[in-house]
C-alpha cells in the first residue's frame, strides 16, 4: 500500500513539472525579435577611369614606400615614442584582459572560505532553550557563549544553457581585434602625418631659399634704379617702390621662419621628443621624382583598410552583443556546492565524519513579471548592431572615396605642376628681358617690378604645387590601407 502511494506521489510530480515546463514555453514564446537587415559590402568592380589591376602599393610596408633615410627614422621614433600611439596601446591591452574575465565567467568559480564567529542567544527563544535542555555528550552541555569555527570549498557554476555568457565572450574577442585594427589605422595615420610635415618643411626650407634668391635680384635691381635715378632716368618714386618690394619679401622670410618652427616642432610632439632640429635634405625636393602608384580594385579595400576592418569586427561584436541580450529572457540555470568541516570547538574540526559538511543545490532564475529593462537592454542592443551596420556601410564608402578622389588629385597636380613648370621658366626670362628693357628706357620701372613679383609667386606655387603631389602620394598610400593588410 505504501508503494502504491509513492507511485502517485511520483506521478504528481511529474505531472507538475510538465506543467511548470509548458509554462515556461509558453511564457518565453513570447520573447521579442526584432530583424537587423544585413550590412552591404558591395562596392564598384574599378575605380573611375582606372585599369582593373590586382596590383595594390597599399600592400607595401611604409619603409619600403619612403626612400628618405631622414623620414624613415622619424617614423621609427613616433612608433616608440608617440603618446597618443603608447595610450592606444593601453587600450589594446585593456581590451585583452576583458577576454580573460568573460572566459573565466562560464568556467566554475571555486573559493576557499574560513571563518569564526561566537553567538549567544536568549535562553526563552527556541534556540536558547534547546542548547539548554541538549547535551553535546552525556553530561557535556553546549558551551555559552556558542563559538563556531568551519573551512572548506565553495563552488559556484552557472550553466551556459542559452550560450550568453560564451557569446559576451566572442563578442570581447571582437572587440579586442577592433581595438587592434584600431591601432593599425592610428599608426597609419601617424605614418601619413609625420610625412605630411616632413615634405611640408622641405616645402618651406625650399621657398625660404626661393625668397633669398629673389631679394638678390631684387637688390640689384634696387642699385640700378638708383642708378637711373642719379642719371636723371629715373624718379624717387620708383626707388621707393623698390625699396618696398626688398622690404616686403624681407618681412615674408621672417613669416616662413616662424612656419618652419612651428613645423618641426609639430614633428618632434609627433616623435614624442622636446623641440630640436629637424634633420633633412631639403635641397632637391623640387626635383624629387612622382612615383607611380597602384590603386587594385576596390574589393581590396575591405581587406587592407584597418578602419574598414575595425568596423567589420565592432559589427560583429554587437551581433553577438544582441543575442547574449536576448538570452537574458531565458531561464539562468546555476549549481551550488561545498565540502569543508565545521564545528564549535578547534579540537573538533578534523574530527570525520562528524565534523564534514557538504552540500549541493541547483537554481533556476527566470523573469516572470516587469521585464522592462531586460527589453530595453534588448532594444539597445540590436539599436547598437544596426549602428554597427551603418557604420560598416560608411567606412567602406568613405574608403572607397577617399582613394577616388586621390586618385583624381594625383592626376590633376601632374598636369598643373606640368603647366606651372612653364611659366616659371617664361617669367624667370621675363625678369632679365624686363631689366634689360628698362636699362635701355623702353619700358616703365613698374614692369620691372611686375616681372619679378609674378616670378617670384610662380616659384612660390610651383614648389607648393610639388608639395601637394608628395601629400598626395602619402593620402593616396594611406587611403589604400598603409601597409597593414
Amino acid at each position: 500500500m505504501e508503494i502504491k502511494r509513492k507511485k502517485v506521489i511520483t506521478m504528481k510530480n511529474s505531472k507538475s513539472i510538465l506543467m511548470g515546463i509548458l509554462a515556461v514555453v509558453a511564457l518565453y514564446s513570447c520573447v521579442p525579435t526584432r530583424e537587423i537587415r544585413d550590412e552591404n559590402t558591395s562596392v564598384p568592380e574599378q575605380y573611375q577611369n582606372q585599369p582593373t589591376d590586382t596590383v595594390n602599393t597599399g600592400l607595401v610596408q611604409w619603409k619600403e614606400f619612403f626612400k628618405d633615410p631622414n623620414l624613415i627614422a622619424l617614423i621609427d621614433t613616433a612608433l616608440v615614442k608617440n603618446q597618443e600611439l603608447n595610450i592606444m596601446l593601453q587600450r589594446v591591452d585593456m581590451s585583452k584582459n576583458v577576454i580573460r574575465a568573460k572566459t573565466g565567467e562560464y568556467l566554475p568559480f571555486v573559493n576557499f572560505q574560513a571563518g569564526a564567529e561566537v553567538e549567544k542567544v536568549g535562553e526563552y527563544t527556541r534556540n536558547g532553550a534547546v542548547e539548554k535542555n541538549l547535551e553535546i555528550k552525556e553530561g557535556e552541555e553546549f558551551p555559552e557563549p556558542l563559538t563556531n569555527y568551519g573551512l572548506g570549498a565553495f563552488a559556484t557554476w552557472e550553466l551556459d544553457v542559452w550560450k550568453k555568457l560564451r557569446n559576451e565572450k566572442k563578442a570581447a574577442v571582437f572587440e579586442y581585434l577592433s581595438s587592434v585594427e584600431g591601432k593599425n589605422f592610428m599608426v597609419t595615420n601617424l605614418v601619413a602625418e609625420i610625412a605630411d610635415s616632413y615634405y611640408e618643411l622641405m616645402a618651406l626650407d625650399n621657398q625660404l631659399a626661393i625668397i633669398d634668391q629673389n631679394l638678390e635680384i631684387q637688390q640689384n635691381a634696387l642699385k640700378m634704379v638708383k642708378l637711373q635715378k642719379q642719371a636723371a632716368r629715373a624718379t624717387e618714386l620708383a626707388v621707393q617702390r623698390f625699396q618696398a618690394e626688398v622690404l616686403k619679401n624681407q618681412s615674408h622670410k621672417y613669416e616662413i621662419h616662424q612656419e618652419i618652427v612651428e613645423v618641426e616642432n609639430r614633428l618632434n610632439f609627433l616623435i614624442g621628443r622636446s623641440p630640436q632640429h629637424i634633420n633633412r635634405a631639403s635641397d632637391n625636393f623640387i626635383d624629387t621624382p612622382i612615383d607611380h602608384l597602384y590603386a587594385g580594385i576596390p574589393s581590396q579595400l575591405l581587406q587592407n583598410r584597418p578602419d574598414v576592418r575595425q568596423a567589420e569586427y565592432e559589427l560583429a561584436a554587437a551581433k553577438l552583443d544582441t543575442k547574449a541580450a536576448k538570452a537574458s529572457f531565458y531561464p539562468q540555470f546555476t549549481i551550488k556546492a561545498g565540502l569543508g568541516l565545521e564545528a564549535f570547538d578547534t579540537k573538533y574540526l578534523t574530527t570525520t565524519p562528524e565534523s564534514v559538511l557538504y552540500s549541493v543545490m541547483g537554481d533556476m532564475v527566470a523573469p516572470l513579471i516587469n521585464r522592462n529593462a531586460i527589453k530595453a537592454q534588448y532594444l539597445n542592443a540590436t539599436d547598437r548592431q544596426l549602428q554597427a551596420v551603418y557604420e560598416y556601410e560608411k567606412a567602406i564608402l568613405n574608403a572607397y572615396i577617399e582613394v577616388a578622389n586621390q586618385l583624381s588629385n594625383i592626376d590633376n597636380l601632374k598636369k598643373s605642376y606640368e603647366l606651372k613648370n612653364g611659366q616659371v621658366q617664361a617669367l624667370t626670362e621675363s625678369i632679365d628681358l624686363s631689366t634689360r628693357l628698362f636699362q635701355s628706357a623702353r619700358v616703365e620701372y613698374i614692369e620691372v617690378l611686375l616681372a619679378q613679383r609674378e616670378a617670384l609667386e610662380s616659384k612660390m606655387e610651383l614648389v607648393e604645387t610639388k608639395k601637394d603631389q608628395m601629400l598626395a602620394q602619402v593620402n593616396m598610400y594611406r587611403a589604400l590601407g598603409g601597409g597593414w593588410n
